[in-house]
């Protein structure tokens, strides 16, 4: 095996999979289980109105990333995954994580039309 960029760059996806499932199952767990609600929804660093409400679906979105993160991380150490497939899995589920919280984010905080009136 030649170390080239594209090695660095296998290494650097495996590696960062780490991080990103301890940070999104301890969300899943603070949201889910001790009720810190500080982390939902947030847009542009403010929480919702009410953040509760949100609270479920952001406790899944980070409960399923986490765990999937954790099946791939769990099968290239194993050697079950090849590598097309476990870098096609992590880079999916990276960007619907974020898609995903991106959409609850705006649906927490609806756009609000200001009443103009002559």
């Amino acid at each position: 095996m030649v170390f080239d960029i594209s090695v660095a760059m296998t290494w650097v996806l495996f590696l960062s999979l780490f991080p990103m499932a301890f940070i999104w199952l301890r969300r899943a767990w603070r949201i889910a289980m001790q009720h810190d609600f500080s982390e939902v929804a947030l847009k542009k660093g403010v929480a919702p109105d009410n953040p509760g409400k949100f609270a479920p679906y952001a406790a899944a979105i980070n409960l399923l990333a986490g765990v999937i993160v954790v099946v791939v991380i769990v099968g290239v150490v194993t050697a079950r995954f090849d590598y097309a497939t476990w870098s096609a899995t992590a880079g999916i589920t990276i960007w619907l994580k974020l898609i995903a919280d991106f959409i609850l984010s705006r649906h927490a905080h609806p756009f609000l039309l200001k009443n103009n009136k002559p």
